[in-house]
């Protein structure tokens, strides 16, 4: 493996949802740590999973992984940091100050936006914090999927950016101090950037469009300094999978997409990874990640593939244009089809005849590149940060900005300068694409499931305070929580693959969203390759093991569409329809 050769301190995996990016980490630590090596895994996705990989709890504390020696893991869970967080700056000064003040202090340590900036502080302290971290040879970044990653690694620039230009520090905490603060995110920029520190591992599937991810990935990381790039390539399918209509025709699309690799990432030192029969979960499989050839699996499984019965996509299209509008919210982790599920289920509303708005939240999106065709009755948007951003700056600066003199203009736009002042400006947008589903058909292709979460807590603060506000005024209001609590206003389909970890994170998103008073309408089961009946040994083991992913899946949902494992990419018009244009029964 080229990017093993020479690891410098600092790895960070990186790439579009779903490719692999846990997996390529946590078998790098383990490969490093029996080089005698100290290593630190951590991982900074809202939705991480190092814990299911290894099989134990690991969270917000430095956890050592008994059966690894050298090996430690860490989750930066965002609750946990901002709790953490919170008590960091609160804690001292309760019971010195009034309640009043206090109150005060704590809202504006709440919401998703001082959930970031915790998750942040970690993760500086990570690449500058040797009294703490010195002790590791190697500390590896399990990324969180490309659009928040990005985010976050654009962090420490913006930071030092708008504290050099002696920006109000509040969003660092009331008593926090600009120049600790500027020296820390300045020695991080210093790390990122630096290619005898950092190494950028850009981790794609042999797909088009995983491979335009990890250009758009590099191509905006080198425009902030990060320059030292690898690329894996995982889950290329073996030989062993045979040659079998299905099989075939994989292999071909792996073979044109990697033919046509974008030039930016084209020349960059890169390795071959062959696609498992098996999950990669538990030490043995890390153990042997690496390894070529992927042994043809023969032996009776504990299920049969024949057993997955068909459920189109179809049944649900029907049961959502029964209402005639309403908000379509499809989830789930990244990588696992939500854009695809999302852009079919909004072609096929459009076909029918109704005006729809299918529109993305996510930093990474790429529904232009899914659609490919202009269609009648679909409006297709994103809620572009950057531009969200700009607009709702200009807004604020047009509206509170209006009445004050130039020194208040002044502060104004310098509280603006905030990186915080995004995720406002995104939410914004947000609350309007919801606002639009009362009387039209609104398909929105969330982000990965961390970033969907903060989206979401973002709701919730705003719902609280509008209900603190009206309230105290006695009146009736609507907000977009509620909206999305209001199963006749909002279906959310929770998106995911027939694999154990993508299982068990779509479980984990339905729990939240329980609890924020969200009841999943429906479970889509993305790519089931036991849906497809293949017939080689090496996919019928694949298949095999997703039967049980399969039935528990049942188990939790109302509804389930079952996609297969499809002979062509669900790309352009006419392969989107031929999705939801089936019959069948619904499970």
């Amino acid at each position: 493996m080229r990017f093993l050769e020479d690891v410098p301190r600092f790895l960070f995996f990186t790439g579009k949802g779903g490719v692999g990016k846990t997996s390529v980490a946590c078998a790098t630590a383990v490969r490093l740590a029996t080089l005698d090596r100290r290593v630190l895994l951590v991982s900074t996705d809202p939705a991480s999973n190092l814990g299911q990989v290894f099989g134990l709890t690991i969270g917000n504390n430095v956890t050592v992984i008994p059966a690894v020696h050298g090996l430690s893991a860490l989750e930066i869970d965002p609750e946990q940091a901002v709790e953490a967080y919170r008590e960091r700056i609160i804690g001292p000064v309760r019971g010195l100050v009034p309640d009043e003040e206090l109150a005060s202090i704590t809202e504006g340590l709440s919401g998703s936006c001082a959930t970031e900036i915790a998750s942040f502080d970690e993760f500086t302290h990570l690449l500058t914090d040797d009294s703490l971290y010195g002790l590791y040879d190697h500390i590896l970044f399990d990324t969180a999927p490309t659009g928040h990653t990005i985010r976050l690694l654009q962090l420490p620039g913006s930071w030092t950016e708008f504290l050099s230009t002696g920006g109000d520090a509040s969003c660092l905490g009331p008593l926090a101090g600009l120049d600790k603060h500027r020296a820390i995110y300045a020695a991080a920029v210093d790390a990122l950037t630096d290619p005898a520190s950092t190494r950028l591992v850009l981790v794609a599937r042999p797909q088009s469009s995983a491979l335009r991810e990890i250009e758009r990935t590099f191509s905006e990381l080198t425009a902030i300094g990060i320059t030292s790039g690898f690329v894996v390539i995982n889950g290329v399918l073996p030989d062993s999978a045979g040659e079998e209509p299905i099989g075939a025709a994989l292999r071909q699309r792996e073979a044109a997409a990697l033919t046509a690799i974008p030039a930016a990432v084209a020349d960059l030192p890169h390795d071959v990874l062959e696609l498992k029969a098996e999950n990669v979960v538990g030490l043995d499989a890390l153990r042997s990640f690496f390894g070529s050839g992927s042994a043809e699996t023969t032996a009776p499984g504990p299920a049969d593939p024949a057993d997955v019965p068909e459920a189109p996509l179809v049944t649900l299209v029907d049961e959502i244009e029964r209402d005639g509008h309403g908000l379509v919210m499809c989830m789930g982790k990244g990588g696992v089809g939500k854009t695809t599920v999302a852009a079919a289920v909004a072609l096929a509303l459009a076909q029918r005849g109704h005006e729809v708005l299918l529109t993305t939240t996510d930093p990474a999106a790429h529904l232009a590149d899914t659609l490919v065709d202009v269609v009648g009755g679909l409006t297709v948007t994103r809620i572009d940060p950057d531009v969200a951003l700009e607009q709702y700056k200009a807004r604020v600066m047009a509206t509170k900005g209006r009445g004050l003199d130039e020194v208040g203009r002044a502060a104004l736009a310098e509280d603006l300068m905030s990186p915080c002042t995004a995720e406002v400006a995104v939410f914004q947008q947000f609350s309007r694409a919801v606002h639009d589903s009362r009387r039209t058909f609104v398909v929105m292709d969330t982000a990965p499931t961390g970033h969907t979460l903060l989206l979401l807590d973002a709701a919730g603060s705003y719902h609280r305070e509008i209900a603190r506000q009206m309230g105290e005024a006695n009146m009736t209001y609507s907000t977009p929580l509620m909206r999305l609590q209001d199963p006749a206003q909002t279906k959310v389909i929770v998106v995911t693959l027939a694999e154990t970890t993508p299982v068990l994170e779509a479980v984990d998103l339905q729990n939240d969203l329980e609890r924020a008073g969200i009841h999943p309408w429906a479970w889509v089961v993305n790519n089931s390759i036991a849906a497809a009946h293949p017939q080689s040994a090496f996919l019928r083991t694949r298949a095999r093991n997703e039967v049980p992913q399969i039935a528990r899946v049942r188990g939790l949902a109302d509804r389930v569409a079952i996609i297969p494992l499809l002979t062509e990419e669900p790309i352009g018009v006419a392969r989107l329809s031929a999705m939801t244009t089936g019959a069948g029964t619904l499970s």
